[in-house]
């Protein structure tokens, strides 16, 4: 969602590479050294940079200088080597897969039958725009205000990122999400939260600042451009309309620093209060529309901004808003409309909002579209082959080293009272963790799939997953339900389940090297896991108990101190400057940055158990404290399009990963590794340094 129900390592990351080493940093003695995979990319290193200086140009300089963002793309790291794998052996998968006969209504014939109709833009483009006509039709016969209420309430859907799948976002007026309430375990409801806007945050049509005022006129024109070609008559005025439309919607939105806040989206609301608290829309007409008419209990995640959205439709013109839901329905699905449509979508969103010169290939993207409406086909095809079970077993060893690492980390806390301390370790001990895959794969038998009409393929395929997850309303929680796919390169906690996803496109080079050094697969994929772990005590997760409800379980003093070190993590990211007019913010990204930093300790103190009371070994001139180091920090190297970089830093809760790898500064072991004193530009003392858990 635009706000997650769950911390989420997501990022454009980069491809470590490094090389040599620094002049201060110990050596050991060659009579010492080994030869293993050192797992670290040695050539991204910059040899001339000081480490106390500027660890991330230390371990990514080189890559830096020498790494061009590919054209169709707005950045490139990590992230993105370890999806350009996933993606090949997708391909391989596919190509084999729409060349062979299915048995009908299979789930191989649905993905074959998607994929044939994705790329056939020969006939998406024949077909015009006759497939979005019933549609649009229903927009135009819209009468009153009840007529209205009825459409929004019918185009209520569960919108999933295939990438971010806890990150949510919808261009219809609400969205929904379906788990436990915040508050309320055992109970799982129908979240209702805010959509509406075209523009990726209510910043950008609320800030004075000039490249947003810029980026707004040019959404503007964008809008009237789609219309025209979608052969709508009197563009410009209904683009005018629509824009003043979407101003009012950003208007009535809660700000993004509201919406990471979970104490201020627990309420919950009973059918009467949004009569009651929200008149404006006919909300019996909406509810009954959404497949909701006989659901009494609400989780208002928004709850600031739902009597605002609601007062809109009845305040503002019925014209304007058949014209926005004209524009949405056309724009939310450009990709299975005529070339030209989809063409002027992706000149806006792709090069003017991230600045990426290139759209994808079109085989490349139906990969990408088939993750989101058949994603656990694919990933069961995908695991079966790609995943081995050793990487698995491998995987969740480390996980068990890592969440007992953090669980003796708390244990050894003295500033925790005896309270507390047992509630901590409760939600530790019974955390459920899934590594590759779920235990269970969704079932698509409902979702007709037509190898002819890549749109009816959009529209059915939110329909299905809607309904999916209406089905969970009212029964018991599943805390094994994975909100990823297993091919995508992520991984997420999940707050109200107590649970973690490390799914199996993550878990593959050059976040995990099955060949690798111990030292570097703990700093990168073991940091990874550490962070997920320490999301349950983020600022955030801290507020959830072991049973997954938000419910305060520390003492006033705990917290006291623990929301101090927020504090001071938070003024460390506002220091991060990567334009002269623009800073990280601290606040908005202080739950990713809590858990980087706990994750990366537990993660390193899991390394140093895992040697058994060993010295590790020194390969290339590494010692294992330094290639530990260097592992995390090469996989955060980030290169990114300058209007994609200021697009993160303005509304992502996650901070770009350049400033992730200096999370390194508040670990004591990094400064004994590479010699950092007094007096380097990165060094901070130790009364500085955030000790959260």
């Amino acid at each position: 969602m635009k706000k997650r129900l769950a911390g989420v390592l997501v990022g454009a990351a980069v491809l470590g590479t490094v090389g040599g080493c620094q002049s201060n940093v110990a050596v050991a003695p060659k009579a010492q050294q080994q030869k293993v995979d050192i797992g670290i990319d040695l050539s991204a290193m910059d040899k001339g940079v000081k480490p106390g200086d500027d660890f991330y140009g230390y371990a990514n300089g080189n890559w830096m200088k020498t790494t061009k963002i590919p054209d169709d793309r707005s950045a490139t790291g990590s992230f993105l080597e370890a999806f350009n794998a996933t993606e090949t052996h997708k391909a391989a998968l596919i190509a084999k897969l729409v060349k062979e006969a299915h048995p009908a209504g299979s789930d191989d014939a649905r993905i074959a039958d998607f994929y044939h109709a994705y790329v056939d833009t020969q006939a998406i483009d024949a077909a015009g725009m006759k497939p979005v006509q019933a549609d649009l039709a229903r927009y135009a016969a819209i009468k009153d205000r009840h007529q209205l209420s009825q459409v929004l309430g019918a185009n209520l859907r569960v919108d999933v990122d295939p990438l971010n799948a806890t990150n949510f976002f919808t261009e219809n007026l609400f969205g929904l999400f379906v788990t436990q309430g915040l508050a309320t375990p055992g109970e799982v409801l129908p979240y209702v939260l805010q959509g509406g806007l075209g523009l990726p945050e209510r910043e950008y049509y609320l800030s004075a600042d000039p490249k947003m005022q810029a980026i707004r006129t040019a959404y503007r024109a964008y809008i009237e451009t789609l219309l025209k070609t979608a052969g709508v008559d009197d563009a410009a005025q209904r683009a005018d309309r629509i824009f003043a439309l979407e101003m009012k919607i950003a208007k009535a939105h809660v700000s993004r620093e509201d919406s990471e806040d979970f104490a201020k989206s627990s309420g919950i609301w009973s059918r009467k209060d949004f009569d009651k608290k929200a008149p404006g829309i006919d909300w019996q007409a909406f509810f009954a529309a959404a497949h909701l008419g006989q659901q009494q209990r609400f989780a208002a995640y928004h709850a600031g901004s739902i009597p605002g959205l609601s007062a809109l439709v009845a305040s503002e013109p019925l014209a304007a808003w058949k014209d926005w839901l004209v524009f949405h329905q056309i724009n939310s699905h450009a990709d299975v409309l005529p070339s030209a449509i989809d063409q002027a979508h992706f000149a806006f969103y792709g090069t003017t909002l991230s600045g990426t010169p290139k759209q994808r290939s079109r085989d490349k993207r139906a990969l990408s579209a088939l993750d989101e409406y058949l994603g656990d086909a694919v990933g069961e095809a995908y695991v079966a082959k790609y995943f081995p079970a050793s990487a698995k077993a491998r995987v969740k060893a480390m996980t068990t080293q890592i969440i007992d690492a953090f669980h003796h980390r708390v244990e050894s806390l003295d500033w925790m009272a005896p309270s507390t301390k047992k509630e901590a370790l409760a939600k530790v001990e019974s955390l459920v963790v899934g590594v590759g895959y779920p235990d269970h794969w969704r079932d698509y038998s409902s979702y007709q799939v037509s190898a002819d009409n890549a749109y009816a393929n959009e529209i059915n395929g939110e329909k299905v997953r809607t309904a999916q997850q209406l089905a969970k309303v009212g029964k018991p929680l599943d805390k094994g339900e994975w909100w990823m796919n297993a091919q995508i390169v992520n991984a997420v906690n999940l707050p109200v389940q107590n649970a973690l996803n490390f799914p199996a496109g993550i878990l593959q080079p050059p976040f995990f090297d099955p060949k690798a050094d111990d030292a570097y697969n703990y700093g990168a994929v073991g940091a990874v896991i550490g962070h997920e772990i320490s999301h349950s005590f983020d600022n955030n997760g801290a507020a959830f108990d072991s049973t997954g409800a938000m419910r305060n379980w520390w003492t006033k003093a705990d917290f006291a101190r623990f929301a101090k070190q927020g504090e001071a993590l938070a003024g460390q990211f506002d220091s991060y400057q990567p334009f002269p007019d623009l800073h990280v913010n601290g606040k908005l990204t202080l739950g990713e940055n809590i858990a980087d930093v706990a994750g990366l300790a537990a993660a390193y103190d899991a390394y140093k158990a895992s040697l058994n009371g060993k010295a590790a070994p020194v390969i290339d001139g590494f010692t294992g404290d330094q290639r530990f180091f260097i592992g995390f920090a090469q996989t955060w190297a980030t290169k990114m399009r300058d209007q994609a970089l200021r697009q993160r830093v303005a509304t992502d809760g996650h901070a770009p990963g350049m400033y992730r790898a200096l999370t390194v500064r508040n670990l004591d072991a990094w400064y004994k590794a590479f010699n950092v004193k007094p007096g380097d530009k990165l060094y901070l003392a130790p009364e500085q340094r955030v000790k959260v858990w």
